[in-house]
C-alpha cells in the first residue's frame, strides 16, 4: 500500500501469517514466495498507519504545509520477506516516489515503523542502523534490542521484555508465588526472556524455577507431549509463557488431550490478548489467566475511518483490500474456477458493519495503540525538524535539517528528544536506549455465563522517573479458576514461621527448605529467615523461639525453701544463743558460769549469735555492700568465737600448771586484761585482713552466665582469691591450734574438765570447714552460698551444742552438780 507525500513514512506489518516458497534451481527463473492466509489483525494494524497518517495531514498545528506519505509492506510472518521489504523500504522500489522540485533524490522513506517480531527487527535493524535509518517498533520486545551501541537507530513504543520480565516478577510477589514453570518460544524472544527472567529472578530474591521448558518452531508433538507431561506432574501451580499465539494453540491443544487443570497461567504481552485462545474448548483451562498486555488505548476516529475500506476505492489498494474483502464475506471477484462451498461472488458492496468480525472491534486497541504513537512520534520529530532556526541548529556549523535534504540519521537525533502526549493521556519520550517509557496492562480473562469471553483490565505496571517501578492490581476483579475462588498456592516448601530457619535442600533450588527450628538461645522474628539470631547476654529464647524473653535469675532468696529453712536455722540458732546467754545470766552467780572465765563465756555467746545472724548476709540478691560485709563479718566473728576458745584452753593449761609446785607464776600471764587482749589481738589481725582485702581487691556481685545458658546466677565474687584463703586460712590456724591443746589438756585431773568439750567442738568445727572447701568450690550458684551458710550454721550449732550444752544440762537439770565441791572433785552426788 502506497501515497505519494512530500516525506514518505515506511511500515511492516504481518497482513499474512504464512508463505510458500518455491522451488530454487538453477535453471528456472526466481520466482517470489506467495503470502497465504490472511491476517484480519495485521491489516488492521496496516490500516491504523494509514488512519493516523491521514489525521497528521488533517492537522494544521503539526508539519503544516507538509503532507506525509506511506509506504507499506507485509512481511508474510516470514523472516526473509520481511527483512527484504525493509531493505526495498529503505533503498527504493522500482518506481521511485521523488520531489518534484528536487530530482536528485532521498531515501524514499525517512523512518519506518515497524516491524512486529523481535527477530525481524533485529535483522532489519542490523542493516538498516548502518546508514541510521529509524525503525520504530511497535511490537518487538526484544530487551537485546536496547543495545544502542549494535541497533543505533532502533527506537519502540511498546516495552522491552527487561520491563515485562520485572513486571511478571513483581506480579508473583505480590501473591506470594515462589515456584513457578516458564515455558518460552525457541527463538530470540523467548530466548533472551529466558535469561532476563532467571538472572531477574535470582537477582530479587522473589522465586524459583521449577522447571523451564523451550517451545519449539517446528511443532514438534513428541516435545509437546514431553513439555505437557513436566507440567502435569511438577507441584508448581503457575505457569508463565513467553511465546507466539500459534504455539499456544498447539500447547493448548496438547494440555486438552492430556487434561492438566488447577493450573494458574500468566501470558506474555504476545499472547495475553489473543482471542483466537478463547473458544469454549480451552475457556475451562484458561479462564482466570493473568496477563501483561499491551497498554489498552483509545483512538477517536478509528472505527468511521476502518468503515470507509472498500475494495473499490484506490487502486494502489484494490488487490490487498479485495483480499481482506474476500476473507470477510467469504466471498470471491474474481474465481479463477468454481467457486468453493460456501462462498459467494463478491459485489464490493457488502456492509462491514453487518458481519461479525473483529476488524471493526475498537474497545481493545493494545498493538494499534502502539503504532498510533509510533507514527506520532515521527511526525513529532520531523516537526521539530522543520521548526529549526538556521544558525541555532544541533547540526555540524550549527545548521537545520531541510525538508528536501533531510537525512534519516537527522530524524534519529529529534526523534531521541520527542516528548509528546497522547489524546489518551500517555506521555511519549524516549530514553537514550531508544523505549519508551515502559507501560504496561495487567488483564484478566473472563468468561462470562452467556459464553462471551472477556479481557478485562485489573491492574497497570509502569515506571515513572519519581515512584519507579509501580504495580498496582485490583484483586477484586480476578476470576480465579480454582474450587477455592482464591489465588492459588505455587511454593516448593512451605514458608518457615518465625523461631524456625531454612535449610536448604541439597542439589534443589533454593526455594526448596526445610524448616529447622532454632537452637536454644537464638530466635528468628520472620518468617523465611535464613539464620536465627543470637539473643542478647541477659536474654533468652522463649519456647516458641520466636523473641527473646529475659533469663531467669537465680540467687538464694528468702521466698524459696532453701533459703526458709536456712533462714529459719539461723533465726533458731541465734534463738538459742540468746537463750543460753538468758539461762548464764540468770545463773551469773552460779560455780559453773563463774568456772574458767564467765566474762569469755558471754563474749563467746555474743560471738555465737553474730555467727548465726552473719548467715542472713548470704541469703538475698548479692549487692555490693552485702558481697563486702558477708566474708568479713563472716571471718571477723569466727575469729572472735575461735579466740575466746582459744584462750579459754590456754587458761584451762595455765591453771593445771599453776597447780604444781613452783607453777604459780604463769597465771599472772593469764589474768583478765590479758584474755581480753589475746582475744582483741587476734580479731585485729583477721579485721586487718579483711581491710586489705576490701580496700586492694573488694569482692562485688556478679551476674554468672557460664553457669546455665538460660539463667543469671547472681552470685558474689570474692575479688581477691588469695584475700580470701588468708582470712579462712587464718580461721584455720586459730581453730587447730585450739583443737591441739584442748587435745593436750583433755585428761587434766578435775571432775568437770572443760578442754574435753572444746576438744570435741573444736573436732567438729575443723571437720565441717574441711568438708566446706571442695563443697563450696563445686557448687554453682546459690548452692555455693547454701554451702558457706550450712558450714556457718552446722559449725556455729557444733559450738554451742559442744561447749554449752552440757553446762545447760547441769545448770537447769542437775542443781546438785553445780556446786564448787562438785566441780572440784571433792563432794558425791547420786548420778
Amino acid at each position: 500500500m502506497h501515497k505519494q507525500g512530500n516525506v514518505t513514512l515506511g511500515g511492516l506489518f504481518e497482513v499474512h501469517y504464512s508463505s510458500v516458497f518455491p522451488e530454487w534451481t538453477y535453471t528456472s527463473e526466481p520466482q517470489q514466495p506467495s503470502c497465504k492466509g490472511f491476517d484480519t489483525l495485521g491489516f488492521r494494524y496496516a490500516i491504523t498507519m494509514v488512519f493516523a497518517i491521514d489525521e497528521i495531514n488533517r492537522n494544521s498545528s503539526l508539519l503544516p504545509n507538509v503532507t506525509l506519505g506511506y509506504s507499506l509492506y507485509d512481511n508474510c510472518g516470514a523472516l526473509v520477506i520481511g527483512f527484504s521489504g525493509g531493505l526495498s523500504l529503505a533503498s527504493g522500489r522500482e518506481e521511485q516516489y521523488v520531489f518534484k522540485e528536487n530530482c536528485l533524490g532521498t531515501p524514499p522513506v525517512l523512518g519506518i515503523v515497524g516491524d512486529s517480531a523481535s527477530t525481524f527487527s533485529i535483522a532489519t535493524s542490523n542493516v538498516l542502523g548502518l546508514y541510521k535509518m529509524p525503525l520504530v517498533s511497535y511490537f518487538s520486545t526484544c530487551s537485546c534490542l536496547s543495545d544502542r551501541q549494535r541497533f543505533p537507530s532502533f527506537f519502540r513504543t511498546i516495552p522491552s521484555d527487561a520491563f515485562q520480565v520485572r513486571a511478571m516478577i513483581q506480579i508473583l510477589k505480590h501473591f506470594s508465588w515462589t515456584w513457578v514453570g516458564l515455558l518460552v518460544s525457541d527463538d530470540d524472544y523467548g530466548l533472551n526472556v529466558a535469561r532476563s527472567f532467571q538472572s531477574d529472578l535470582a537477582e530479587s530474591r522473589g522465586g524459583c524455577l521449577a522447571y523451564l521448558e523451550v517451545l519449539a518452531l517446528d511443532r514438534d508433538l513428541s516435545k509437546l507431549r514431553r513439555i505437557v507431561g513436566v507440567m502435569k506432574t511438577s507441584t508448581a501451580r503457575v505457569v508463565m509463557v513467553f511465546a507466539h499465539e500459534y504455539q499456544m494453540i498447539d500447547l493448548m491443544a496438547e494440555v486438552l488431550r492430556q487434561n492438566v487443570t488447577d493450573l494458574q497461567w500468566i501470558a506474555s504481552e504476545a499472547w495475553a490478548s489473543y482471542t483466537a485462545l478463547q473458544t469454549p474448548e480451552l475457556m475451562p483451562y484458561l479462564q482466570g489467566t493473568l496477563g501483561i498486555a499491551i497498554r489498552r488505548g483509545e483512538i477517536p476516529g478509528l472505527q468511521e475511518f476502518l468503515l470507509q475500506i472498500r475494495p473499490d476505492k484506490d487502486s494502489s489498494e484494490t488487490n490487498i483490500v479485495r483480499q481482506f474483502w474476500e476473507s470477510t464475506f467469504q466471498c470471491q471477484f474474481s474465481p479463477s474456477g468454481s467457486l468453493k462451498a460456501g462462498e459467494t461472488l463478491c459485489t464490493g458492496e457488502e456492509d462491514l458493519e453487518n458481519v461479525k468480525t473483529d476488524f471493526l472491534d475498537v474497545s481493545n486497541l493494545r498493538p494499534e495503540y502502539n503504532i498510533y504513537k509510533a507514527v506520532y512520534a515521527l511526525a513529532y520529530a520531523l516537526d521539530d525538524a522543520m521548526k529549526c532556526e538556521p544558525g541555532r541548529g544541533p547540526f555540524r556549523g550549527k545548521s537545520c535539517a531541510t525538508l528536501h535534504t533531510m537525512e534519516p540519521w537527522q530524524l534519529v537525533h529529534y526523534l531521541q528528544k520527542v516528548n509528546f502526549t497522547t489524546p489518551f493521556g500517555d506521555q511519549v519520550s524516549f530514553d537514550d536506549n531508544g523505549d519508551a517509557l515502559p507501560i504496561y496492562d495487567v488483564i484478566s480473562w473472563l468468561w462470562l455465563p452467556d459464553g462471551r469471553t472477556k479481557i478485562q483490565t485489573v491492574g497497570e505496571v509502569k515506571r515513572s522517573d519519581l515512584r519507579g517501578e509501580e504495580l498496582k492490581i485490583d484483586e477484586n476483579k480476578i476470576f480465579w479458576n480454582f474450587k477455592s475462588k482464591r489465588p492459588p498456592r505455587s511454593v516448593c516448601s512451605e514458608s518457615c514461621p518465625p523461631g524456625t530457619r531454612m535449610a536448604r535442600r541439597k542439589g534443589q533450588p533454593e526455594c526448596c527448605f526445610d524448616c529447622v527450628p532454632c537452637s536454644e538461645g537464638q530466635i528468628t522474628t520472620s518468617s523465611d529467615s535464613t539464620e536465627c539470631t543470637s539473643c542478647p547476654e541477659d536474654f533468652w529464647s522463649s519456647p516458641e523461639r520466636d523473641h527473646c524473653v529475659p533469663k531467669k535469675t537465680e540467687f538464694l532468696s528468702y521466698h524459696e525453701p532453701l533459703g526458709i529453712c536456712l533462714t529459719t536455722a539461723s533465726l533458731l540458732g541465734s534463738f538459742l544463743c540468746a537463750v543460753v546467754l538468758g539461762i548464764f545470766t540468770y545463773h551469773r552467780s552460779t560455780p559453773m558460769v563463774r568456772a574458767n572465765n564467765s566474762e569469755l563465756s558471754f563474749l563467746l555467746l555474743v560471738a555465737l549469735k553474730l555467727c548465726f545472724l552473719c548467715s542472713l548476709l548470704f541469703i538475698g540478691r548479692p549487692s555490693l555492700w552485702t558481697c563486702q560485709l558477708r566474708h568479713a563479718a563472716f571471718g571477723i566473728i569466727f575469729v572472735l568465737c575461735v579466740s575466746c576458745i582459744l584462750v579459754k584452753t590456754m587458761v584451762v593449761l595455765a591453771v593445771f600448771k599453776a597447780s604444781r609446785p613452783g607453777g604459780g607464776a604463769v597465771l599472772k600471764w593469764f589474768g583478765a586484761m590479758q584474755q581480753r587482749g589475746t582475744v582483741l589481738v587476734l580479731t585485729s589481725v583477721q579485721a586487718t585482713i579483711c581491710t586489705v582485702w576490701i580496700v586492694s581487691s573488694s569482692p562485688s556481685p556478679h551476674k554468672n552466665t557460664q553457669y546455665y545458658n538460660d539463667k543469671i546466677v547472681y552470685e558474689c565474687v570474692v575479688g581477691s582469691t588469695i584475700g580470701f584463703a588468708v582470712l579462712l586460712g587464718y580461721i584455720g590456724f586459730l581453730a587447730i591450734l585450739c583443737f591441739l591443746l584442748a587435745f593436750l589438756a583433755r585428761n587434766l585431773p578435775d571432775n568437770f574438765n572443760e578442754a574435753k568439750l572444746i576438744t570435741f567442738s573444736m573436732l567438729i568445727f575443723c571437720a565441717v570447714w574441711v568438708a566446706f572447701v571442695p563443697a563450696y568450690v563445686n557448687s554453682p550458684g546459690k548452692y555455693a552460698d547454701a554451702v558457706e551458710i550450712f558450714a556457718i550454721l552446722a559449725s556455729s550449732f557444733g559450738l554451742l551444742v559442744a561447749l554449752f550444752g552440757p553446762k545447760c544440762y547441769i545448770i537447769l537439770l542437775r542443781p546438785e552438780r553445780n556446786t564448787k565441791k562438785a566441780i572440784m572433785g571433792r563432794g558425791t552426788f547420786n548420778s
